[in-house]
């Protein structure tokens, strides 16, 4: 579809009964906030307490209370290499589950589309850089998340046989490493960014003259801003009806060894950095080709690393 083509927002989501689960968390909060602007039917954002999609009593419960025609499904168990680790049974089970149950009962409940939100680290561990889509089965993925990675991928493989065998109407999503305001902080779970931000501040205010980062520094990441990833999600959702999985990233790669310097600067810690080099680097690279997500429905990231960063510290600043 031409970009002069492309459906108008508001008048895609004016009659919509959306489900966003997870639409509590770090970025359905912004998934959520941004479809409000466009004043759908209803937005419908469960809660676990009420709705445990573990368990497909839950998830028919949340099909009959909530009737909707569109489902984001974010919901997910997700953290950093440690909590991954300590974890990988529970990361590979919930999120299958999750995942399967909610696709199939969708389909089988005539839910017009379901976007499904994968991640990045369903891709090889040493996929060739930059990602590209094509290249996503072609090696097991980076060992220390790769349960996680293959319990998403497999709503990839869900969402292609269901449109395939029913025309299920439902798109898989890639999104690079997520930042921003409103991120997980726990210093047990959180991902690279917000664990350094608080490693900086928490040395900064207590005097500390150093801080531990793990592996060398030598890995790339890629980075997101969370704002800009929900509008890539909304803009799939409106304009995207097909099998193919998506990337949505920057295409910005920094090294972990200048992330960690970069965070430092901007919180103004001025102490040393220690590498635990014990601990476990990743993935080698990650940088994603981001031309399928402009292509088929005009996506491109607006808020540069620099600007996003710095809201980001300033937004756990004010929690303070």
């Amino acid at each position: 579809m031409s970009e002069t083509n492309w459906p108008d927002s508001n008048q895609f989501w004016s009659n919509k009964r959306v489900c966003v689960t997870g639409g509590a968390g770090f970025l359905g909060s912004f998934v959520v906030e941004k479809l409000k602007q466009y004043n759908p039917k209803e937005i419908f954002v469960p809660r676990k307490k009420d709705y445990n999609l573990v368990y497909r009593e839950a998830v028919l419960d949340l099909i009959n209370d909530s009737k909707p025609d569109v489902v984001i499904h974010l919901a997910g168990k997700e953290g950093g290499i440690g909590s991954n680790q300590a974890f990988q049974a529970d990361y590979y089970y919930e999120n299958l589950m999750m995942g399967t149950q909610l696709i199939h009962e969708s389909h089988l409940a005539g839910v017009e589309k379901l976007v499904a939100i994968g991640t990045i680290c369903a891709y090889p561990k040493f996929a060739p850089i930059p990602f590209r889509e094509e290249d996503l089965w072609n090696g097991y993925p980076e060992e220390t998340n790769a349960p996680y990675g293959l319990a998403k991928k497999m709503m990839l493989v869900q969402s292609q046989v269901y449109r395939s065998q029913y025309d299920f109407n439902s798109i898989y999503l890639l999104p690079v490493n997520l930042y921003g305001p409103r991120d997980n902080f726990d210093v047990e779970s959180s991902h690279v960014i917000p664990a350094l931000i608080r490693k900086c501040i928490e040395a900064k205010a207590n005097s500390a003259t150093e801080i531990e980062a793990w592996g060398d520094g030598t890995p790339t990441r890629e980075f997101l801003y969370a704002e800009d990833a929900a509008e890539g999600i909304l803009l799939a959702a409106e304009r995207y009806n097909g099998s193919e999985p998506i990337n949505l990233g920057s295409s910005h790669e920094i090294s972990i060894e200048e992330l960690v310097q970069t965070v430092a600067d901007v919180t103004g810690f001025n102490g040393e950095i220690i590498w635990n080099d014990a601990k476990p680097n990743g993935q080698p690279r990650r940088k994603l080709d981001v031309t399928r997500a402009a292509e088929l429905f005009g996506f491109k990231s607006k808020v540069s690393f620099a600007e996003g960063l710095q809201k980001t510290v300033d937004w756990y600043l004010a929690q303070q």
